[in-house]
């Protein structure tokens, strides 16, 4: 007997010992996808393909990294809202083309897409406080142009780029007037013990149970669920009721300031039935309309602007 709780421990000590070494060696690759299996790293079609009005633009992050982003205008003197969009974790901007055509045609809007460092033409290689400082570098550049109306920057994150985009939110309170959060994660340590169950006493975040040995080994954690609470912009979520990160969502939602919420309950219903889709599925007309009203918010969040299709969803 004593021979097979020692062969039992042994076993829970080798799984812990290649966990850890697993985690360590290979936590980026895992994290963070550049180049999807089966295509390069390179875009495969540019804004021009779709006919669409745009310049390249070229940014120095505050550690020096060379990153490259789209700025996609709906026309050239366009005033309206200027989305901030922040990708998925795997691909680059160019496979998120169709959805921003679809976004400027629909919401009237211009959109600026950039590539994360290592993420198609940037330089570096992928990090969490590197991909925080690109995401700074971005909204400086925006605030910094002039055809433009700065007071109506709106950042869109969908999955990991939710959590790139909470932080930006937290840090430039006065900067952004809003953030869209599309089927965003908790953190990177609630997706691991989703993702590996066997590992889900062992790594977690804060509303996990167990001694979570693993979490400080973590080096991205993008614990987007300490973060929202702090986030003073109005806040819109759109979750997919078929995709895995729903009840995610719904932690999110409960954990953040919804007093912040300036638009108030009627967002409060919307955003857990939006879609009875996955992530990757196109967002339905009835997601695009209310993300329409949402962004032609003012700054006083209670005065709405929307165009006469949109406005009795």
């Amino acid at each position: 007997m004593e021979g097979y709780w020692s062969l039992i421990l042994y076993g829970i000590g080798g799984i812990l010992a290649t966990s850890v070494g697993l985690l360590v060696a290979f936590q980026e690759k895992l994290i963070y996808v550049p180049v999807v299996p089966g295509l390069t790293k390179s875009y495969p079609i540019t804004p021009a393909r779709l006919r669409l009005l745009y310049e390249d633009v070229w940014l120095r992050s505050s550690d020096g990294v060379r990153l490259h982003a789209w700025f996609i205008k709906l026309a050239p003197d366009c005033r309206g809202p200027t989305i901030v969009f922040f990708q998925e974790n795997a691909g680059n901007i160019a496979h998120r083309l169709e959805m921003v055509r679809i976004m400027l045609q629909r919401l009237q809007c211009n959109v600026f897409m950039l590539s994360y460092r290592g993420y198609g033409a940037s330089d570096g290689f992928p990090s969490q406080q590197g991909i925080i400082n690109d995401s700074q570098a971005a909204l400086d550049h925006l605030i910094q142009r002039t055809d433009i109306d700065k007071s109506r920057l709106v950042v869109f994150g969908r999955s990991l780029g939710g959590a790139v985009g909470t932080v930006l939110c937290k840090n430039n309170p006065d900067k952004i007037g809003a953030l869209i959060l599309e089927n965003t994660f908790t953190s990177i340590l609630d997706m691991a013990g989703v993702l590996l169950p066997f590992l889900r006493y062992f790594i977690g975040g804060s509303n996990s149970k167990g001694p979570k040995v693993l979490n400080r080994f973590v080096r991205s954690p993008w614990s987007t669920i300490d973060v929202v609470g702090q986030v003073k912009q109005p806040i819109l979520l759109l979750s997919g009721l078929r995709d895995e990160m729903n009840f995610l969502m719904a932690c999110i939602w409960t954990r953040g300031s919804l007093e912040a919420i300036a638009i108030g309950e009627r967002y409060n219903s919307f955003w857990k039935k939006m879609y009875q889709r996955k992530m990757n599925d196109e967002i339905p007309a009835r997601a695009i309309a209310i993300v329409s009203v949402f962004i032609h918010v003012d700054q006083a969040g209670n005065k709405f602007s929307p165009r006469s299709e949109d406005a009795n969803i």
